[in-house]
């Protein structure tokens, strides 16, 4: 096993940005993300947190994700408890045959658990992101025909704390509160390699089209925040992405996380000049397709009142920025390699390739959601 590297020396000190002025949106309207769930104590702020405090921000307290990398079957033994395990194989479009054991720290080995079968697997762009109920260790089976089989024990809520500027004011995008970066307690260094240079350029393309999925995680999820810390570490280590895959995600409360990073001056997800960050949600048509998750597995539960109102604000809000028909079918043309596709202006993952993202519950609800975006238009 490995642990990932320390900060690099040049991101020691989170930068104060312009968006981390405007921003914690979510985390005072939404029901207080950076509170009892990711708060522990108090912790000495730095200079950096003396100075935010003086230009307006507070300083949030956060656990710093632990995670230890592993490749194949062979038992796995982390030196804390194991929130969650991230598992991500080549070579299987699916989890067929593909199972779990956990072990507790006294050595006792739970029973095997198949693979979730509902996610974004390896061939249309995801992983898996698997409960871990604080295992000392565990164990992996591959799906048939898989190879390359990788995981990730990861510990989202309890490793040492860190403090993080996060503003006091309620972060919005044309009205509309979300939880930003800084306050679901992202860790900016994890975008970087060793040398200080970004493991994956933003890059921005004009938009063209929306896509739903679901993350296929635990439903009633207690901590959705650390989750999405969970989410955004398997993307960027074990997927190798450089950050989070979705420009959004949502979670069962409404709360709207703000997904992949952006620079200043423009919407979340977006650049000064309107254009999408590229992010990593679709193999192959990720440039100009804006991606946005619902939290939980919706195969057969369907999204939360909550969930689809907040889901049907943000959707609303992009369509109006970006001035397209939510009825619509369009023709997608990646302006990098040229790989067109025809899709429903609003999509499913599944309009794209083979999964079951976004659950058959969620993708069912696509017309009632395109509908109600009209209405509001």
């Amino acid at each position: 096993m490995t642990v990932p590297p320390a900060t690099p020396a040049h991101r020691a000190q989170s930068p104060v940005t312009r968006r981390t002025l405007i921003g914690t949106a979510g985390a005072v309207a939404a029901g207080a993300v950076i509170t009892p769930a990711v708060m522990a104590g108090p912790a000495e702020p730095d200079t950096a947190m003396a100075g935010a405090t003086r230009a307006g921000l507070t300083t949030g307290i956060f656990p710093e994700t632990r995670a230890a990398a592993a490749v194949g079957e062979a038992p796995v033994a982390a030196a804390f408890p194991i929130g969650f395990v991230g598992v991500r194989w080549e070579g299987a479009p699916e989890a067929t045959g593909g199972g779990i054991r956990l072990r507790t720290a006294d050595g006792t080995e739970g029973a095997w658990r198949a693979f979730p079968e509902d996610g974004c697997f390896p061939a249309s762009g995801g992983g898996l992101l698997i409960p871990a109920d604080e295992a000392a260790g565990y164990e992996l089976r591959a799906p048939a025909g898989a190879t390359g089989l990788r995981s990730l024990a990861l510990d989202t809520r309890r490793g040492p704390r860190r403090a993080v500027a996060v503003p006091k004011e309620t972060t919005r995008m044309r009205g509309l509160a979300y939880v930003s970066r800084a306050a679901w307690g992202a860790d900016e260094s994890l975008r970087y390699a060793s040398d200080g240079s970004e493991n994956t350029p933003a890059a921005y393309y004009p938009f063209q089209t929306l896509t739903v999925h679901h993350t296929a995680t635990s439903n009633d999820d207690s901590d959705p925040a650390a989750t999405v810390r969970g989410i955004y570490q398997l993307h960027t280590e074990t997927n190798g992405w450089g950050d989070i895959g979705y420009h959004f995600l949502i979670d069962e409360e409404g709360r709207i996380y703000e997904g992949r990073h952006t620079d200043d001056g423009g919407l979340p997800g977006h650049d000064g000049d309107g254009r999408v960050v590229t992010a990593f949600h679709v193999g192959g048509c990720n440039s100009g397709n804006l991606g946005i998750a619902l939290m939980g597995t919706l195969t057969k539960r369907r999204p939360t009142k909550a969930a689809r109102k907040s889901l049907t604000r943000l959707a609303r809000v992009l369509v109006r920025q970006h001035g397209v028909d939510p009825y619509a079918r369009v023709r997608y043309v990646n302006p990098v390699n040229g790989a067109h596709k025809e899709v429903p202006e609003i999509s499913g993952h599944r309009d794209w390739m083979v999964t079951k993202c976004p659950g058959g519950t969620m993708y069912r609800e696509l017309d009632r959601l395109r509908e109600a975006v009209a209405d509001g238009l």
